[in-house]
C-alpha cells in the first residue's frame, strides 16, 4: 500500500509538470525565451532630431547646416542635395518640412545621388498651397508621374507633416494626415510615358529603376527647411 501512495503521487507530479509545459506560451520567433519582443523592433530609427547630421552625406561640403533653431536648411545657394548615408528599399519615412514663398525642394528616395534626375524619385515639396488645378509638380506629386489627389500643402512659414511608405512597386504619400498619393511603380512600363497617356522627363521606365537607393532632401534655390526624420525599414 505504501509503494502504491508513492506511485501515486509521482504519477500527479509528471501530470502537473506536463500541464505546465502546455500552457507556457512559445517564444516569438526572433524574440528572446519568455521576452515576447517581436522578430523586428517597432519603433522607428531617428535620422535627424536637430542634434547631428551623423546620419548624412553631402554633395557639397557645408552645404547643409544645422541652424540656431536645430532645423536641417541649406547653408548656401547652390548647395544641392544631402543624402542619407545607408541605402533604403521598402520602408515608412516621416518627417517635417517648412516652405518659404515660392519654395522648391523634394524628397527623394530609391536613388542614386550620381543621377538624381533619371537615378530615381521625387516626392515635390513645393509652394502650392491653396492652388486649385493641381499638376505632376505641385507638393505631394510623384514629381513628373503623378498628381496629387488633393492639395494638402500649407502655407508658407507652416509645419507639414510627411509620411512617406514605399514596399515592392508601391507608394504611399501622406500629407498633413490626407492622402496625395497611392500608386503602383509597376503601372509606369514604358520610359518617358505616364500611365495617362502624358509625357514624363524619365529614360526608363519607372518600374524598371532600382527598388533600393537612397533617401535625398534637395536645395534648388529658395529656404526650406526639415525636421524630426525618421524612418523604419520594411
Amino acid at each position: 500500500m505504501k509503494n502504491f501512495h508513492i506511485l501515486s503521487l509521482l504519477t500527479a507530479a509528471g501530470l502537473l509538470a506536463s500541464c505546465d509545459q502546455q500552457s507556457a506560451p512559445a517564444p516569438e520567433e526572433g524574440g528572446e525565451a519568455g521576452s515576447g519582443a517581436p522578430a523586428a523592433a517597432e519603433e522607428m530609427t531617428v535620422l535627424y532630431d536637430g542634434s547631428s547630421l551623423d546620419a548624412f552625406v553631402m554633395d557639397t561640403e557645408g552645404g547643409w547646416k544645422i541652424d540656431e533653431e536645430g532645423l536641417l536648411t541649406p547653408a548656401v545657394e547652390k548647395s544641392k542635395y544631402i543624402w542619407t548615408a545607408e541605402e533604403y528599399g521598402d520602408f515608412v519615412l516621416e518627417l517635417e518640412f517648412k516652405m518659404s514663398e515660392n519654395c522648391n525642394s523634394g524628397v527623394f528616395f530609391r536613388t542614386d545621388p550620381a543621377n538624381p534626375v533619371q537615378g530615381g524619385f521625387e516626392i515635390q515639396v513645393f509652394d502650392s498651397h491653396a492652388k486649385e488645378v493641381l499638376d505632376k509638380h505641385d507638393c505631394g506629386a510623384l514629381y513628373d508621374a503623378k498628381e496629387p489627389a488633393v492639395n494638402a500643402a500649407k502655407a508658407p512659414g507652416e509645419w507639414n507633416q510627411l509620411k512617406l511608405t514605399v514596399q515592392g512597386p508601391k507608394v504611399v504619400v501622406v500629407l498633413n494626415g490626407q492622402t496625395t498619393l497611392d500608386v503602383s511603380l509597376d503601372d509606369w512600363d514604358t520610359a518617358g510615358m505616364n500611365p495617362d497617356g502624358t509625357k514624363n522627363k524619365f529614360t526608363t521606365a519607372l518600374k524598371d529603376l532600382p527598388r533600393t537607393g537612397k533617401i535625398g532632401l534637395q536645395e534648388h534655390g529658395h529656404p526650406v527647411w526639415y525636421r524630426n526624420i525618421k524612418i523604419k525599414a520594411l
